[in-house]
């Protein structure tokens, strides 16, 4: 890190969504999210929903504290969405794993892949890959209502991995 980039956050990635109520309950529910802030902006119609693993008690509930907060933060989900799209049942966004490829996936890392991946599919989560499934054992990869992929992984079994 150079001087001139101290201070600098990843603050989030930002995915469009077609109908928040089904990703925001996705995210909360599957993956353990909270939902941190929404950002309502009536000119350009859409709203913007940020989920992290911060804790609910940590979230300033003065706005201007919250929205301050909110862009300080290191590593968040930014779900955008653009009004009316969840009436259009033909419209769906591009995942980036279909061709022409492009973005690839998000990754969650947990304690413990099978057992989230266990929980996840009592939860009714849609896998693209499981745990033992294919060449790269140990990770799983499962889809969101867009159909985005979300790469479930342990810290350190993959560290051993990539250290072999």
């Amino acid at each position: 890190m150079t001087t001139n980039t101290q201070g600098f956050v990843l603050n989030q990635t930002m995915l469009r969504v077609k109908d928040p109520v089904k990703s925001v309950r996705f995210y909360r529910e599957v993956l353990g999210m909270t939902e941190l802030a929404r950002f309502d902006f009536e000119a350009g119609k859409f709203s913007l929903y940020f989920m992290g693993y911060e804790k609910a008690a940590d979230v300033p509930s003065d706005p201007v504290a919250r929205a301050q907060w909110v862009f300080t933060r290191p590593a968040l989900l930014e779900l955008t969405h653009n009004w009316g799209t969840e009436n259009d049942p033909a419209f769906n966004y591009h995942n980036g794993n279909s061709d022409p490829r492009g973005f690839g996936h998000i990754g969650v890392s947990v304690p413990d892949v099978d057992a989230a991946c266990e929980r996840f599919a009592t939860l009714g989560a849609e896998f693209v890959k499981k745990p033992q499934d294919g060449a790269m054992k140990g990770i799983a990869f499962i889809k969101d209502p867009d159909g985005y992929w979300i790469e479930i992984l342990s810290g350190a079994n993959l560290a051993r991995i990539v250290a072999s």
